[in-house]
């Protein structure tokens, strides 16, 4: 590696604040020093080249609010700087999507077709371009997760203890989560509760597929009958559990597939659809319910449906005049 490619810098003695407060030593070590092998991190705690309060500490060392941790000079190769105005695919800037911001959390209304996380052919997701957005956040991470083509609200922490908090919340269901989705057929029960249990696999070619079997994981949506029309309903599903594609299957799985759906749905009816403008799953995360994980205050977060999918009930409701 040519010498210009790398840069030494110096020791940096860092406070430990609320943002970083409980995290393991080894996975803070990483979040500062990226493109430093993890075995040599592990090296330099071990050998006491970075310590704590002038101690030395195990990698597991969970960081206490005032530590001062001690960093050296790692070698490493330069970063390289992406202008914060260069947009991922799609052209689409972020913080104009925010419906909430604070100092421990943002609520975003994730666009259509954008990936949370970045990976399998995608260069950025959400949470990539949210950093480049917002690169006076040192702490970035998200609370949950949205599939690809789902729009919505979508959780995104900027403090360590609001992502802990809200992980508690999920777990001991005390967040509401709502969304919006178009099926179709006639569903025939104004409220329905499906509970059939849901297991994943990954395909051959790393695609995440899930099935209702018996030995799956619990699952629990409960749909709400909106506006029925010829041929499809508009459903609210409220879930009371979070499991992989929870909505899509137990829809599908009971004859009432999502409308666009490319993976659960009807593959000839979305060719249909899309001649009449829906080009995409009509899925939308529409609201969360939950108490804000450090003030307490009990948090309302609705995004409206979006343009193309309003557009397209438009369409369904000219059709039924």
């Amino acid at each position: 590696m040519k010498k210009n490619d790398l840069e030494k810098e110096s020791v940096r003695r860092v406070k430990i604040d609320d943002s970083a407060e409980g995290q393991r030593l080894d996975n803070f070590l990483m979040a500062r020093l990226k493109g430093v092998p993890k075995s040599r991190i592990y090296k330099l705690v071990r050998g006491g080249e970075v310590r704590i309060n002038g101690g030395r500490v195990e990698v597991s060392y969970r960081l206490q609010l005032g530590d001062e941790v001690r960093i050296p000079p790692v070698r490493m190769a330069a970063p390289v700087i992406t202008p914060a105005t260069h947009l991922p695919q799609g052209g689409i800037r972020l913080l104009p999507h925010i419906l909430f911001r604070d100092d421990a959390l943002i609520a975003l209304n994730k666009p259509a077709g954008m990936a949370v996380h970045g990976g399998s052919g995608i260069s950025r997701g959400v949470i990539e371009q949210m950093r480049l957005e917002l690169p006076e956040c040192r702490y970035l991470e998200l609370v949950h997760r949205l599939d690809r083509e789902t729009s919505g609200v979508l959780l995104i922490a900027l403090k360590r203890r609001a992502l802990v908090g809200l992980h508690a919340a999920m777990r001991e269901g005390r967040i509401e989560k709502r969304y919006l989705t178009l099926v179709a057929g006639r569903w025939p029960n104004p409220v329905q509760h499906v509970k059939l249990p849901l297991h994943k696999r990954v395909t051959d070619d790393g695609e995440k597929r899930v099935t209702v079997r018996d030995e799956g994981q619990t699952a629990h949506t409960i749909f709400r009958r909106l506006q029925s029309f010829e041929d499809f309903t508009l459903l609210e599903a409220e879930l009371k559990t979070g499991r992989t594609h929870q909505i899509r299957v137990h829809a599908s799985h009971l004859g009432f597939p999502i409308a666009g759906d490319d993976k659960y749905g009807d593959f000839e009816l979305n060719k249909s659809l899309a001649k009449l403008g829906l080009k995409r799953m009509f899925l939308h995360a529409a609201q969360l319910v939950f108490e804000h994980p450090v003030s307490g205050e009990r948090m309302l977060i609705e995004a409206p449906l979006p343009d193309d999918l309003a557009r397209f009930l438009d369409t369904l409701n000219a059709q039924a005049i």
